[in-house]
């Protein structure tokens, strides 16, 4: 997208002035007018006296009233004076985690010194269409503008394969990507930065409840990241037994346990040059953190059984399903672990709190599973559609796409209709009132274990009278 040459007014506020000489030769022949500053002070005035359509502001001056936070400062200050200016955010690479809250109190983007010229002028061209276009949402350049009302971008719930989403002029799908990411503000924000923090190194924390699609997030991060010619290496902390632990994730040489009959490359080492996610970081014991959280401050790993130093070039990504920071106060997880895994962190909301979401996943999963079941045209009834969207879904996504196979299974003709849909009515704990069956039994005795123990999954062990392997087995089956 382009704007028409040379219209709107932009304003580059930067305390280097080789920079402003730079940026305005870069954009003279795209705005129309240019107002360059270097001090950030004289913002208000500006403001008051000038007609500005889109701000490039500089995260942090020199003389900087709020050690730092410059940037976050005079966006809240712009944003409160003309709210309609649109403000992309330069900023060096240290500062990326600020550009993120910037992101979050209404910027419309950011840009990472030194930039790169095309992308600056993307980011400053579509800031200019949202500010004439009069939306007050976010969009970001790899998102494509079908109209100005079709602003599609920006933070945080699951993706799917896109292969099967029936394609319409509000379904905007992001390029080259296999993930929808649902037509809600919060996961419209969550594509947005993801966007914006694939391309860099920094550590990521994806936080989520079970079935929100927290390694489908990892894996798009890594999708668009430099190091997706290499490998991703996925880890599930919760399936590794602590005896294994080591030898897992560090690798282990011949003869140094009876089972060792060879070499064996462990998993930190095959993402050398990629990206290791571990997927949920939370179940990991407190004396195994310690371990992990020496090899990511070397960056260097030994194999079990030897002496020998091998250095490695990762990328990580971590998620869980608990809240770490509870996890931190009662001792469970350590905090200089938590503060090395979480760079940056994003929080995928429940399914219940994006209700505009659960038609749109509904009826991709409807199209999807039809196929299977090759039971075409198949579609549900505006009651169908209300009775969706009002129910908790708290297996989240990955509940209701099973519901809705189950929907398609049984449905005798091409409608579907509310009366057909039998929801089950469970609490927020995915418990039913009732325990029907030996599953159910088991299920709800190792959640009251796990309340009972503050996740201590060795206790939980102990007291259910099985090994933890075992548990963790449950866990994952039951998806607790």
């Amino acid at each position: 997208m382009a704007v028409n040459k040379k219209q709107g007014t932009i304003l580059v506020i930067d305390d280097n002035k080789s920079i402003l000489a730079a940026v305005e030769i870069l954009l003279q022949n795209i705005f129309s007018r240019i107002i360059t500053i270097s001090n950030p002070n004289r913002i208000r005035q500006i403001l008051s006296d000038e007609h500005v359509d889109v701000a490039l502001l500089d995260m942090n001056f020199s003389a900087g009233i709020n050690s730092g936070n410059e940037g976050l400062f005079w966006l809240a200050e712009i944003k409160k004076q003309k709210p309609s200016v649109q403000v992309v955010l330069f900023t060096a690479y240290a500062d990326i985690e600020l550009a993120v809250r910037g992101i979050k109190e209404g910027a419309a983007d950011f840009v990472v010194k030194p930039w790169d010229n095309d992308k600056l002028t993307e980011s400053l061209v579509m800031a200019y269409q949202l500010t004439i276009s009069g939306s007050e949402q976010l969009l970001h350049p790899a998102h494509k503008l079908q109209s100005k009302n079709d602003f599609f971008g920006k933070e945080n719930d699951i993706c799917i394969d896109k292969s099967n989403i029936p394609r319409s002029k509000n379904d905007v799908i992001r390029e080259k990507s296999n993930i929808y990411w649902g037509k809600s503000e919060a996961m419209q924000k969550v594509c947005l930065l993801v966007d914006k923090v694939a391309g860099t190194d920094v550590n990521i924390l994806i936080t989520g409840e079970n079935g929100t699609g927290k390694e489908m997030v990892a894996r798009e991060i890594h999708r668009l990241s430099s190091r997706h010619k290499n490998k991703m290496v996925t880890v599930d902390m919760g399936a590794i037994t602590e005896t294994l632990f080591e030898s897992e994730l560090f690798g282990h040489v011949k003869g140094s346990f009876t089972d060792a009959q060879t070499d064996r490359t462990g998993k930190i080492e095959e993402a050398d040059n990629g990206t290791l996610f571990l997927d949920e970081i939370g179940n990991l014991s407190y004396h195994l953190q310690a371990k992990l959280l020496t090899v990511l401050q070397q960056r260097n790993i030994v194999r079990v059984g030897s002496n020998k130093q091998i250095p490695v070039n990762i990328r990580l990504l971590c998620a869980t399903n608990k809240d770490i920071e509870e996890l931190v106060r009662k001792d469970l997880f350590r905090e200089d672990l938590l503060y090395r895994i979480n760079t940056i962190h994003i929080n995928i909301p429940p399914l219940r709190e994006r209700p505009d979401d659960i038609v749109p996943f509904a009826e991709i999963f409807l199209n999807k599973q039809a196929k299977n079941y090759n039971k075409n045209n198949l579609h549900f009834t505006s009651a169908a559609k209300e009775k969706l969207k009002s129910q908790p879904w708290f297996g989240n996504i990955r509940e209701l796409e099973h519901f809705i196979e189950k929907a398609v299974i049984f449905s005798e003709n091409e409608v579907i209709d509310a009366n057909q849909l039998d929801i089950p009515t469970v609490s927020q704990n995915n418990k039913s009132n009732e325990i029907t069956t030996i599953e159910d039994m088991e299920r709800s005795m190792i959640r009251k274990s796990i309340d009972k123990h503050d996740g201590n999954l060795s206790l939980v062990a102990n007291e259910l009278g099985i090994s933890r392997q075992t548990l963790y087995n449950k866990i994952k089956r039951y998806e607790l």
